[in-house]
């Protein structure tokens, strides 16, 4: 059953954060290239975390090896258009996303799976946001991966609903609210998920 990705952000990003993004684009394309690195090593965290969930365990297999293919691509990304890695501090928005998550079972897993979904969520909708704004190649590339980011949402959203299907809804509420304060709140480091600047 698909989802709409609507239907689980609770506000959408504002005008100011995508301004930045435009004009910010090379330090956006350097923080682009952690997530991908973060988005491959969660899949893997959480297929180690669960490995008696086979099914988990594939679907999230074939995303890590996904999300590094995406790693690679804005590599050769930043290198087409000479921007240079720089080692960056954490933004707020994964560590704020965090501390509401529960840190025991049951409820840990089903907390994770509602982030990743959440994450991934935003991300489609800022690659949606960018894709018509940012210049050639960024912003076709953008436009290709808005695609993949819905995808792994709903797979996220899938594997929430089987864990827990009489919970899931009423527990995703409580942290879309908390992300979408994270997404649109003054945010004092720009990030590709940090609120505006």
């Amino acid at each position: 059953m698909s989802i709409p990705m609507t239907s689980i952000l609770r506000a959408p990003t504002p005008e100011a954060w995508v301004a930045t993004a435009v004009e910010r684009w090379r330090e956006l394309l350097v923080d682009h290239a952690n997530c991908e690195k973060k988005a491959a090593s969660t899949a893997l965290a959480l297929m180690f975390a669960y490995p008696e969930d086979h099914s988990l365990a594939m679907a999230l297999s074939r995303l890590a090896r996904e999300e590094l293919r995406h790693f690679e691509q804005v590599q050769k990304m930043m290198l087409a258009l000479g921007v240079d890695f720089e080692r960056q501090q954490p933004g707020r928005y994964a560590s704020g996303l965090r501390t509401i998550l529960s840190t025991s079972e049951p409820g840990r897993k089903l907390d994770l799976l509602l982030a990743g979904a959440l994450i991934e969520a935003r991300s489609s909708e800022r690659f949606r946001l960018l894709s018509g704004r940012l210049q050639k190649p960024l912003g076709d590339f953008y436009g290709q991966l808005e695609r993949s980011e819905a995808r792994h949402f709903e797979l996220y959203v899938n594997l929430a609903r089987a864990v827990a299907p009489e919970r899931w809804q009423e527990r995703l509420e409580t942290l879309a609210e908390r992300e979408a304060e994270l997404a649109t709140e003054a945010d004092p480091v720009f990030r590709f998920h940090s609120g505006p600047p």
